[in-house]
């Protein structure tokens, strides 16, 4: 028992590998040529298997059933004939050039089968008789595996039935049957060769409009997660496709940056809606820029304010330093603006160091957000600021005071917060 199904698993591993490939690997290439490539490529690994087994038996039966010891030896002949041309096709699907051209292999496949049978017959018993019910399971199957490409089905059935008169032409039987009998044979195979071609054709058609079908979705999907991701950070997006629900998290230690563009509001007033935002876009995109160069989160930006934060949604230990670098960059940056587009912007950063709630809330309009004292006290760091500053609170100043230096503003009367120890970044400490 235990030896009868350790043969079935084996019979089964022989064939699950190429199964299971045959969805896989062919929806990832862009190209429907390609596709199509790899898809009769690998029905070809799989066809010369069963063929080999469905050949290896047929054999047996026929050395079997065969009384005379000359039957026997022609019907081994045979066999090992058509089972050596099948292994070698086997073999070239394995290597560089049957990769590159599987309708050659398909080719010689089917002619393996149809021709070399025809050929091996004539040669041994010195007569040619068309083996109709061969050619037609041949056809039959290749068109119910291999469904691609219909003109090589037919250059396949064409080929046959050119082998087959050459061969009449070259050993001139005697026909052993009536001539009806190979007029309704002739009608029987040209009627299922026709029905092969023809499915293939619908097969292949319904094929291209798929893949282009599957070519739209996946545009379409990566633009729909390209504008998720401008939206949400990428690990929160993926726990939001897999499971939209709440989702909140609690983070220890982060660093929250607030930066408020000085005079905006005033400038409102007396420039074109379409200028102002144009001018507010293009800071916003510096910024935004050197939020990924820093790896930083930017969260949400409230009319001419900016908000960032360092530390999730994925942890990182020197978030402090991340947020300090980015805003000094933030200074820079909004100088070599003002420079180039003769303004005079001024920026108010303000950095707090704390734990924090970070999720995703509502049904609509999806925003990543923060949440907690550290967010306040990031914020009240930025109204409380000095235009063209960096001020940061005292905890932040804990983590930055080894590697940068920071003026200490004094005690300042923070709204809702009373008095509070605050310091003003001002560079990289130098080794």
């Amino acid at each position: 028992m235990n030896s009868k199904r350790k043969f079935i698993n084996q019979i089964e591993a022989l064939f699950n590998s190429e199964i299971s490939d045959l969805t896989g690997d062919v929806t990832k290439v862009e190209s429907y040529k390609d596709q199509r490539r790899i898809f009769i490529l690998k029905r070809l690994q799989l066809q010369t298997k069963i063929m080999l087994i469905v050949g290896l038996t047929l054999t047996t039966f026929f050395i079997w059933n065969n009384q005379s010891i000359d039957g026997k030896i022609h019907a081994f002949r045979i066999g090992v004939v058509i089972e050596s041309f099948i292994f070698l096709c086997w073999v070239f699907c394995k290597t560089k050039l049957g990769k590159l051209y599987p309708h050659i292999l398909f080719l010689t496949l089917s002619w393996s089968v149809t021709c070399v049978l025809q050929i091996s017959t004539a040669i041994l018993f010195n007569f040619v008789e068309p083996f109709y019910n061969i050619w037609n399971l041949v056809f039959i199957t290749q068109a119910t595996m291999i469904p691609v490409l219909w003109r090589y089905h037919l250059i396949s059935q064409i080929g046959t039935f050119i082998c087959y008169l050459i061969l009449y032409i070259i050993y001139n039987p005697t026909f052993r049957n009536k001539p009806y009998f190979y007029i309704e044979n002739g009608i029987y195979l040209f009627w299922t060769g026709l029905i092969c071609i023809f499915s293939v054709y619908l097969y292949e058609k319904l094929r291209k409009k798929e893949f282009r079908s599957r070519q739209k979705l996946r545009l379409a999907q990566q633009q729909s997660d390209k504008l998720l991701l401008n939206i949400l950070p990428q690990v929160i997006a993926e726990q939001l496709k897999q499971q939209p629900t709440t989702i909140a998290d609690s983070f220890l230690e982060v660093t929250v940056l607030f930066a408020d563009i000085v005079g905006f509001t005033e400038l409102s007033s007396r420039t074109p809606p379409p200028q102002l935002v144009e001018l507010l876009n293009e800071i916003f995109c510096l910024f935004d820029e050197l939020a990924e160069q820093h790896g930083v989160e930017k969260i949400k930006t409230i009319g001419d304010a900016y908000m960032a934060v360092a530390g999730l949604p994925k942890h990182r230990s020197d978030h402090a330093i991340a947020i300090a670098n980015m805003a000094l960059d933030m200074q820079e940056a909004l100088a070599q603006f003002n420079r180039e587009q003769n303004q005079s912007f001024r920026i108010r950063i303000g950095i707090s160091t704390g734990p924090v709630v970070a999720g995703v809330i509502g049904l609509k309009k999806f925003a990543y957000d923060l949440w907690g004292d550290t967010v306040n006290t990031a914020s009240r760091m930025e109204s409380h600021g000095i235009p063209g500053c960096i001020q940061v609170s005292e905890k932040s100043y804990h983590f930055l005071k080894e590697k940068y230096i920071l003026e200490k503003r004094g005690v300042v009367e923070i709204k809702g917060k009373g008095e509070m120890i605050t310091y003003l970044l001002q560079r990289v400490r130098n080794e």
